[in-house]
């Protein structure tokens, strides 16, 4: 029973991080970049957001999880708009060269803000229980129970970000410096996409 909770939360850990959002595309970004350990970093930190909706969701918080799908609208918009600043940043945001791309990495920094920009996305946060609940483990558990589910969804969700910055980082070698530039702005046009939709979205909720 134990074991199975495991794998059911790593499970879900894959499940939530594994579609194509804001956070894939700066982990690949980063990767290209600045390099692997940095990719690494990002995933670390998407992988703790995941972690604390996961704790809140795994521990059965009902109070946490209604006021999230009662304040849906609240939420989408907000964090939309959040992910549309955040696309413009990264689309006017000039490259890094490459050839320095080992040097000067800011560890925190990039653990930092990939962990805001997850916990900000407002499809992590309203997709947690569902995930959960269509796995079996979304119930009020046992402290014990809770803790296996919650370490399930931690190293589910950096499996995927490891074979995310390792393909990442095989091509490399193979990007030049304006092939990164345009990567930069297509990785912000792909983020404010998301962002707008989210708001869009919020509307729609609204009404």
């Amino acid at each position: 029973m134990n074991l199975e909770l495991l794998i059911r939360g790593l499970a879900a850990g894959l499940i939530i991080a594994a579609p194509v959002g804001p956070v894939n595309l700066l982990c690949i970004r980063r990767t290209i970049e600045k390099g692997w350990r940095s990719g690494m970093l990002s995933g670390l930190g998407a992988a703790l957001g995941d972690t604390a909706y996961g704790a809140i969701a795994g521990f059965g918080i009902t109070l946490v999880i209604q006021f999230a799908i009662r304040e849906e609208f609240w939420i989408r918009l907000i964090g939309g708009i959040l992910l549309m600043a955040a696309g413009a940043v990264y689309y006017f945001k000039p490259p890094q060269r490459l050839e320095a791309g080992q040097a000067d990495v800011s560890a925190n920094s990039d653990v930092l803000s990939a962990f805001l920009l997850n916990i900000g996305n407002p499809t992590t946060m309203l997709s947690f229980g569902v995930v959960l609940a269509t796995l079996g483990v979304g119930r009020q558990r046992s402290l014990w129970q809770g803790l296996l589910v919650v370490a399930g969804i931690f190293f589910g969700a950096m499996t995927w970000w490891t074979i995310v910055t390792s393909v990442a980082s095989r091509f490399r070698g193979r990007i030049s410096d304006r092939t990164l530039m345009w990567l930069n702005r297509l990785a912000g046009i792909a983020i404010g996409c998301f962002g707008l939709a989210n708001v869009l979205l919020s509307c729609g909720r609204r009404h």
